[in-house]
């Protein structure tokens, strides 16, 4: 039996979520979606601790991650990804209304994958969603997720 991997959206806004979950909805992607709402959840979740203490010992395929989170920001959480030995390999892409060129460079220095900026319009939201999606879960081939 084929285990499908999990995607995790960290993600504030409500609106852009729900929108994200759809857009791969339409797409038919079977993944789950496990949605967190803020950058402290997002680090709980990954070091599988507080609530998340008794889940299974598997990485997501893909992190898609928002800069500007309440309690701890995107950035941090990058970086704390990628300075652990057993989170690292995950690829993490940002998607976030920031064209700050700071922001794009700590990114990068951090090890991001991607850089998306959240286009405005609907139907450009939707369909640069359902591109990642088709990339990082059915066409990319991500690395072992056992921890």
């Amino acid at each position: 039996m084929i285990e499908l991997k999990r995607i995790l959206l960290v993600e504030d806004s409500p609106n852009d979520a729900e929108l994200t979950l759809e857009a791969m909805a339409e797409i038919n992607l079977a993944n789950e979606i496990k949605w967190l709402k803020d950058g402290e959840e997002a680090l709980d979740y990954l070091h599988r601790r507080g609530v998340y203490s008794g889940r299974e010992p598997v990485n997501p395929i893909l992190i898609l991650l928002d800069l500007k989170l309440p309690k701890v920001d995107g950035r941090q959480v990058l970086q704390e990804i990628r300075n652990d030995p057993l989170l690292r390999a995950i690829p993490v892409v940002v998607m976030t209304s920031s064209r700050e060129e700071s922001d794009l460079a700590c990114c990068y220095a951090n090890g991001v994958n991607a850089y998306v900026v959240k286009p405005v319009n609907f139907a450009e939201f939707m369909e640069a969603v359902k591109a990642l999606g088709i990339f990082w879960a059915a066409i990319n081939e991500p690395p072992p997720v056992r921890i």
